[in-house]
């Protein structure tokens, strides 16, 4: 019996022995599945719990990114490395740690237990793209930089852009395994954070305080203020608008950009963005003021073509609003890429080179310093801290327009402009002798004392809707005008994208865009009923403006818009800024067409720019894009006395070459091929969606979409509508409302 139960008891050992030795060449490795508010290390604990051992070895930095891809369905959605909080983790690597063979019983060097994969081979999903892998099993693609399909990765250390990621030769992106600061201008804190950029003074969600969210807001307006102010002291007398017109659209646009910016900061895609009036819709109002049957108007001529504006502003915002709301945009976002977007952004810059400096040339004693200076300002003197801000990057323009302003004034009084026998009184007392006519355009544009909106212009006055009238609607206007809400969507689609990953939040929703959008065409609607004279968009400077002042508070914004609403209820504010001599003012436009070029061109850093297709759509695009409407423009008016020279190019829509016999469908085929934005963006659209090419190539832009929401509810909190907002439009889940 004893003999029995000895070799029963042997037997069980061997087994038991066996088991073992089964369980380490075989291990079972339980499924991981994260928890809500689990620790971000729990994988490490899971790892060593299941047996997982890494088949990488070495080092690897902690400022890879890393990526999830659902392989069923195509999504993607990246993170940071940290697979909980997302962070950028400071400059810093993981040592290697030895790990006993199970097998062998000897030591060996292991790496990281996740650890990107940087060669090709099996590691690539069927787009190309960049894997991780987990026991020989692609886990994932990871985006670089996040929110766009991936890019170039290298492991040749190349300089930092400050975030972690660099650039490559080739256009791509890559992986940065040192991380580097060498410019200056980039202060980047240790804390990092999913909602709080290391980068940032101010996160999105954060409350500087009373008197510093004053400062900022009051800031933040300031440096953007050749968009907001501008247009209407250059469009409105060429509309034939007197000085105190000029003073009242000036008052309108700030009313309406800060209700905008206040309905988009809550109801919007909540981004830290500022809507007002975008160049986009300069261009077609520039075809309908010169447009043959307003051309011999004398009297009213601003009231009928800003009633006319108005109506087509109308139509097209409804039209964009309807995409938005409806939920059409998330499907035609499917089709609009960086290569889509940079032209297209480009385009609406370089629109205008024809009208820009012939302007500003008309007092080139101006013009030329206020170049000259905000060039220095934000070129040369951008590293320049003064009490712990870069004042000279971020109030480059009103710096320079005061300091320029005030040139100017000292040039009137010092009688640099006065000739014998003519007034500056512009220009009635002119027309009157033959000797002064030729001066009248110089004194126009260059004295600081023609302007009368100061006498005439009220102290207290409330920008009102239909304050000019009932809109005018018609048809060629309303075709143009929906083309024209079509460029302004892609461009803001652009900007949303650029402007989550300068406050390092995760990507909206495609939903979440569409409500932008669709609330960007409600606020347009305003517009088009106050009569501002273009329509409501986001700024696309804002992204330059965000990245200066390192400042992303939705607060700030929210208060710097109440300040916008205030100063439009004084009149006096509005009739200052009209004052502006004319060419100073083209002058600033000048620098701002060319930093919206710069703008639009800089989102091809998402693609690989290097790539021959890339290179033939932009270059096609661009060049197509202004040649056509060259074509178009070479028609002029049956008498080019009618107009100024810089005015003739956008005679077209009544001139161009296209004749159906149709005055109405003449009108507006002539006016959208003379748009260089119109005819860039068709261009592109069809090219990039027509010609092959992988989704790294083509640095498509990757939209979080609703699995993130279960895997991380928290995920997409910053773009959450107001608590009781969201219980009213919960049945709309096409607008990303939950």
């Amino acid at each position: 019996m004893e003999g029995g139960s000895n070799s029963e008891r042997q037997n069980k050992s061997v087994r038991k022995k066996s088991e073992k030795v089964g369980s380490v060449l075989e291990p079972k490795i339980e499924p991981f599945v994260p928890r809500k508010g689990y620790d971000p290390l729990e994988l490490r604990s899971w790892a060593k719990r299941t047996g997982f051992v890494s088949t990488f070895s070495g080092e690897t930095d902690r400022s890879a990114l890393s990526g999830r891809r659902d392989l069923n369905n195509g999504s993607s959605n990246v993170g940071r490395f940290d697979l909980e909080k997302g962070i950028l983790e400071k400059n810093e690597s993981i040592s290697p740690k030895f790990d006993i063979d199970p097998i062998l019983g000897r030591t060996r060097k292991t790496g990281p237990e996740i650890e990107p994969v940087l060669g090709g081979g099996n590691e690539r999903d069927r787009n190309g793209g960049l894997g991780f892998r987990d026991g020989g099993v692609v886990r994932g693609e990871s985006e670089i930089p996040r929110n766009v399909a991936p890019g170039v990765v290298s492991e040749t250390k190349n300089e930092s852009r400050g975030d972690g990621i660099s650039g490559n030769e080739n256009g791509g992106d890559t992986v940065n395994m040192e991380q580097k600061n060498p410019d200056p201008d980039r202060e980047d804190s240790g804390d990092g954070g999913w909602h709080r950029s290391p980068k940032l003074t101010c996160g999105l969600k954060d409350n500087p305080g009373y008197v510093p969210v004053v400062f900022y807001g009051l800031q933040h307006y300031l440096s953007l203020a050749g968009s907001l102010i501008f247009i209407p002291v250059i469009v409105v007398p060429s509309m034939g608008g007197t000085d105190k017109d000029t003073a009242t659209v000036i008052s309108t646009m700030l009313l309406i950009s800060g209700i905008a910016t206040i309905l988009h900061a809550y109801f919007g895609t909540r981004l830290p963005l500022v809507q007002g009036s975008s160049f986009v819709y300069w261009a077609p109002a520039l075809a309908i003021m010169n447009s043959r049957e307003f051309r011999n108007l004398t009297e009213h001529r601003f009231r009928y073509i800003m009633r006319e504006l108005q109506g087509a502003i109308i139509v097209g915002s409804i039209f964009q609003c309807t995409m938005g709301f409806t939920g059409l945009m998330s499907l035609f976002l499917r089709f609009i890429n960086p290569v889509v977007v940079a032209p297209t952004v480009a385009a609406v810059g370089l629109a205008f080179f024809s009208y820009g400096f012939p302007q500003a040339g008309a007092c080139v004693e101006i013009s030329l310093p206020e170049i000259l200076l905000v060039l220095v300002f934000t070129l040369y003197l951008r590293g320049i801290s003064i009490f712990g801000n870069r004042v000279f990057r971020i109030y480059a323009v009103p710096l320079s327009v005061v300091i320029i302003w005030a040139y100017a004034f000292f040039l009137t009084a010092g009688g640099a402009y006065n000739y014998k026998g003519c007034s500056s009184d512009i220009p009635s007392s002119n027309i009157l002798v033959d000797a002064c006519i030729k001066h009248a355009y110089t004194m126009k544009h260059c004295r600081t004392d023609v302007s009368s909106a100061m006498k005439t212009s009220a102290w207290v006055r409330i920008p009102y809707p239909l304050q000019w009238g009932i809109p005018i609607f018609k048809l060629r206007t309303s075709v143009v005008m929906i083309f024209v809400s079509l460029v302004a969507s892609v461009d803001s689609v652009g900007t949303y994208h650029t402007t989550s990953m300068r406050i390092n939040a995760k990507a909206p929703t495609a939903g979440i865009v569409s409500r932008g959008i669709g609330l960007e065409g409600f606020c347009s609607v305003l517009a088009g009923l106050w009569g501002s004279g273009t329509g409501s968009t986001t700024l696309t400077e804002n992204v330059h403006t965000i990245d200066v002042t390192k400042v992303a508070s939705r607060k700030v914004v929210e208060v710097g818009a109440v300040f916008m609403i205030l100063f439009s209820f004084i009149g006096k504010i509005g009739a200052i800024l009209a004052s502006i001599p004319q060419a100073l003012a083209a002058a600033v436009l000048c620098f701002m067409w060319a930093l919206v070029v710069a703008l639009g061109l800089s989102t091809l850093q998402y693609t690989q720019t290097a790539s021959f297709r890339n290179i033939t759509i932009v270059g096609v695009s661009l060049f197509l894009g202004l040649s056509i409407p060259a074509y178009v423009q070479q028609y002029p008016p049956d008498s080019t006395l009618i107009l100024p020279s810089y005015l003739i190019p956008y005679s077209a829509a009544s001139d161009g070459p296209v004749h159906t016999g149709s005055k109405q469908l003449d009108f507006a085929v002539n006016a959208l091929m003379s748009m260089s934005m119109v005819v860039t963006l068709l261009i592109a659209f069809v090219l990039d969606n027509t010609v092959p090419g992988s989704r790294q190539e083509r640095g498509v832009y990757i939209w979080s979409n609703a699995e993130d929401l279960s895997t991380d509810p928290s995920s997409l909190s910053d773009y959450n509508l107001p608590s009781k907002v969201s219980r009213f439009l919960r049945w709309a889940k096409c607008l990303g409302i939950r």
